[in-house]
C-alpha cells in the first residue's frame, strides 16, 4: 500500500490512518469470521481421540494464547490497518505459537484459515505472500519428518501450493481494494473540502461584485445627484438678489432633481432597474437625461436614435443609461461645452451609444481616467463591450459605447 497520494491543495495525504477509517467500517464482521473460524478449528481439532490429555491440554493453550495474542495486540494493528514493525512482531509471536500446535498435532494447521488473512491485515504485499509461504510450509515440514516415504508428500504439497496461489491472490486484491477505496475515500473528502472553499471563494467574489456594482450605482445615482442639486442651489444663491425669478427656476430644478434622485435610491435598495428606464425604452430615457441635462447646465443638448436592429435587454439598457448619465456628468464638470450630442444606433449585430461635447477636449494619452470613465469602462466588460474615447486638447471629446447582441441574446 502506498504511503501517500500527493494531492493539491491537499489538507492531509492518504495514508495508513485513511485506509483504517474505510477498513473498521467492516471490521467487525472479520471479528465474527475470526471468532467463529478459530473456534470450529479448535473444536474439531480437540475431538480427535488421538489425542493424549497432555497433549489436548498443550493445544488448548496454544490456542487461548493465540486468542489472546490477536485480542491483546494484532487486532488493534488490523483495525487501524498498522503496517510497521509490529505487524513484524505479531507475525514472529504467531509463529512461535502455531508451529508447537502443528507439532502437537497435525490438523492444528486448519488455523490457516485465521492467519492468513491477518497476515495481509498486518504486512504490505510482498512480505505477506512470503510470509504465507512459511505459514504453509510448517505443516508439510512436519509432514515430511513423520511420513516413511516422501511420495506421501505430492499430495499435501499440492493442496498447499493450490491454497498459497488462492490466498496470495485474494489477499493482494483485498488490499489493494483497501488502497483504493482509502484513495477514494480521501479524493471525496478532497473534493467536499474544495466545493467548500470554492463556495466560499464565489461567495467572497460574488460580495466584492456586488459591492462594485452598488459603488458604481451609488456613483451614477446619488453622488451625481447630489452633485445637481449643489450647484443648482449655488446658481439659486447666486441669483437670489438679482433675479428672483431665476433662482425660484434653479430651486426648482433642484428639488425635481432630488425627488429623481430619491427615487433612484429607492429603486437602488430595492435592486430594481434604474427609475428611469421603469415603463419606458431606453429612448425615451435617454432623451429626459439630456433635456434635464440642458434644463439644469444651460447648455443645448439633443437625442437621436437611429437604426432598425432588435431592442436591446435590460440588462444592457442599464448599462447604456449609466454610461450616458457618467458622460454628461463628465461634460458638465470638466468640458466648458457649448453643445452635446447623444446617439443611439441599432444594428443587426451590436448596440452603439455616442456623446459628443464640442468642450475642450484633453489629452487621451494622459493618465486622467477619474472614477467615472474606468466606472463605464468596468459595466461595458462586464456585457463583453468596448468603450472607445476620441478627443483631443481644444477639440471635444466623443465617447462610444458599443455591447454587441450576441451577450444580449
Amino acid at each position: 500500500m502506498s504511503d501517500h497520494l500527493p494531492l493539491a491543495g491537499s489538507a492531509r495525504p492518504v495514508t495508513a490512518p485513511v485506509a483504517a477509517e474505510v477498513w473498521s467500517d467492516h471490521f467487525r464482521l472479520w471479528d465474527i469470521y475470526f471468532a467463529l473460524a478459530g473456534t470450529g478449528v479448535a473444536l474439531a481439532v480437540a475431538a480427535d481421540a488421538s489425542w493424549s490429555p497432555a497433549a489436548l491440554v498443550g493445544f488448548l493453550a496454544l490456542f487461548l494464547a493465540l486468542a489472546g495474542w490477536y485480542v491483546g495486540f494484532g487486532r488493534r494493528l488490523m483495525r487501524e490497518s498498522i503496517e510497521d514493525w509490529r505487524g513484524y512482531l505479531y507475525l514472529a509471536g504467531v509463529a512461535l505459537l502455531y508451529v508447537p500446535a502443528v507439532l502437537l498435532n497435525g490438523n492444528a494447521s486448519f488455523l490457516l484459515f485465521v492467519l492468513c488473512p491477518q497476515v495481509f491485515m498486518v504486512l504490505p504485499a510482498v512480505p505477506a505472500v512470503g510470509a504465507v509461504v512459511l505459514l504453509n510450509s510448517v505443516h508439510l515440514i512436519v509432514l515430511a519428518t513423520r511420513l516413511p516415504d516422501l511420495g506421501d508428500l505430492v499430495a499435501p504439497l499440492l493442496i498447499a501450493l493450490m491454497i498459497v496461489f488462492v490466498v496470495c491472490v485474494l489477499g493482494v486484491w483485498s488490499q489493494r481494494a483497501v488502497a483504493e477505496n482509502a484513495r477514494r475515500a480521501e479524493l471525496i473528502a478532497q473534493l467536499e473540502r474544495t466545493r467548500t472553499e470554492l463556495a466560499e471563494l464565489s461567495h467572497r467574489a460574488g460580495i466584492a461584485a456586488e459591492r462594485q456594482r452598488l459603488a458604481a450605482d451609488i456613483h451614477d445615482t446619488v453622488a451625481q445627484g447630489l452633485s445637481s442639486v449643489v450647484m443648482l442651489i449655488q446658481a439659486a444663491e447666486a441669483d437670489l438678489d438679482r433675479d428672483v425669478g431665476q433662482a425660484r427656476h434653479h430651486l426648482t430644478l433642484a428639488r425635481q432633481t432630488a425627488r429623481e434622485n430619491l427615487v433612484d435610491v429607492r429603486t437602488l435598495v430595492a435592486a430594481l432597474t434604474p427609475a428611469q428606464l421603469t415603463g419606458s425604452p431606453l429612448e425615451q430615457a435617454l432623451h429626459r437625461l439630456t433635456e434635464r441635462f440642458s434644463a439644469e447646465t444651460g447648455v443645448p443638448a439633443n437625442c437621436a436614435a437611429a437604426g432598425t436592429g432588435p431592442a436591446p435587454g435590460t440588462p444592457v439598457e442599464v448599462v447604456l443609461l449609466r454610461a450616458a448619465q457618467e458622460a454628461l456628468t463628465n461634460v458638465r464638470r470638466h468640458a466648458g461645452a457649448g453643445t452635446v450630442a447623444v446617439l443611439l444606433c441599432r444594428d443587426d449585430e451590436r448596440v452603439t451609444l455616442e456623446v459628443t461635447d464640442d468642450g475642450v477636449g484633453f489629452d487621451t494619452d494622459a493618465d486622467t481616467d477619474g472614477y467615472g470613465l474606468a466606472g463605464i469602462r468596468a459595466r461595458v466588460e462586464q456585457a463583453h463591450g468596448s468603450v472607445a474615447v476620441r478627443s483631443a486638447p481644444g477639440a471635444g471629446t466623443t465617447i462610444r459605447v458599443e455591447v454587441p447582441y450576441r451577450w444580449v441574446q
